[in-house]
């Protein structure tokens, strides 16, 4: 592509404004439409692996994230019923120097604030918020942002606008799971909450994962469970009682102190899962998805907010290398379908892993106990240590 032709960015989330700064790096111009009036961040807690965080890293970002962020010791896999520990990953110093980039948790709204920071700071990205294309065509994006542009990128999420109008694009559908989400105050929170790492609980048929917000000092806790759809696909708030009931009776048969804990905690929100399926994440050479857009997958594997970061730097490199638009997009679509599907693949393992139960349960704990943390770490060079594209 011509870098005197910017580039049009629908969806100013976590992939959208990486992309953005991840182009305007390159000397490309970038406008981001946003149809939200100011930006908010649904949802509490996010894990950032070291795959992501070299990536922020490389945008000059590593010390807003310093502030904000723990990077925690391990991330620890316990078992539900009993709270016998079953397995760690070393994570903290372990992490920087195997993988070459920290492991961080923070509060999402923390990640989104940094990112707009260094977009206003960035002569070249022009964020136009509260504006929604009529459709996801040139004519529509150039009415709000005043020029055309030489590509749009889709970075809407799962409900994706932009994805609708590729032909043979994937679908969103339910993935018969939904996450239970709430907020424990940091010094009330019980000793089986360590604040020093990333704890997993797992049980049959759900697990509920724990790690600390440093800036908000509470616990972000996330329970997954088999479950059913709203009608809207939305946050529940506001029903709080009704929903700490679905995830007690999800964990009956788990250790009497973590159902207290979910007993006595306050509003419990419910987001139903929804994962994109296989498609077409390009239009010719004038249209490309990234992030959730593409490839929304289920958490199994903490790997959203990662993936949507490799994707935007991964974009970046491919247009960044001189050959035609059309063939540097097919270039990225067969390289990020790849990496997304190893991806989705591990996250499919972790889910059968964590929730298995009955004889299942008795053999996966009996090969984790047999792995030191080191084995483990190893497992996830492919994951953690991935080197993107420059």
């Amino acid at each position: 592509m011509r870098k005197s032709e910017p580039i049009a960015i629908v969806g100013a989330g976590i992939a959208g404004l990486t992309a953005a700064l991840s182009l305007a790096s390159r000397g490309i111009s970038v406008d981001i439409i946003e149809q939200a009036a100011q930006l908010s961040s649904i949802g509490a807690g996010l894990q950032l692996s070291p795959n992501a965080t070299a990536i922020l890293a490389r945008l000059g970002l590593l010390p807003a994230l310093e502030t904000a962020w723990t990077e925690p010791d391990a991330i620890s896999l316990v078992d539900g019923r009993t709270l016998a520990s079953l397995a760690k990953v070393p994570s903290g110093p372990f992490a920087r120097n195997r993988w070459k980039a920290p492991y961080g948790v923070l509060h999402r709204a923390s990640l989104q604030r940094i990112l707009i920071e260094a977009v206003d700071r960035q002569a070249l990205c022009r964020l136009h918020l509260g504006h929604k294309p009529e459709t996801a065509r040139a004519e529509s994006i150039a009415a709000i942002t005043g020029r055309a542009a030489g590509l749009i990128v889709g970075a809407d999420g799962v409900w994706s606008s932009v994805r609708s109008q590729i032909p043979d694009a994937g679908k969103a559908q339910f993935s018969g799971h939904v996450a239970f989400r709430l907020t424990l105050g940091w010094h009330a929170a019980p000793a089986l909450f360590d604040a020093s790492r990333v704890t997993a609980f797992l049980g049959r048929n759900a697990h509920i994962v724990a790690y600390p917000l440093r800036e908000a000092q509470v616990f972000n806790v996330v329970a997954i469970t088999h479950g059913a759809s709203s009608a809207t696909g939305s946050w529940d708030s506001g029903a709080g009682q009704a929903r700490q009931s679905e995830l007690l009776a999800a964990i009956s048969s788990w250790h009497p102190d973590m159902r207290k804990v979910i007993a006595s905690s306050g509003e419990t929100t419910c987001w139903p899962l929804y994962e994109v399926s296989d498609g077409a994440w390009q239009h010719g050479s004038d249209t490309i998805l990234i992030g959730d857009a593409a490839h929304a997958m289920m958490p199994f594997a903490a790997q959203g907010a990662a993936m949507a970061i490799e994707d935007a730097w991964e974009l970046a490199a491919c247009l960044d290398q001189g050959r035609p638009q059309a063939e540097a997009l097919a270039d990225y679509v067969r390289h990020r379908k790849e990496r997304t599907r190893k991806v989705r693949a591990r996250g499919a393992f972790n889910r059968f892993a964590y929730h298995a139960a009955g004889p299942i349960r008795l053999a996966r704990d009996l090969i984790l106990s047999r792995k030191r943390p080191e084995d483990l770490a190893a497992d996830l060079d492919w994951l953690y240590g991935y080197s993107p594209r420059d």
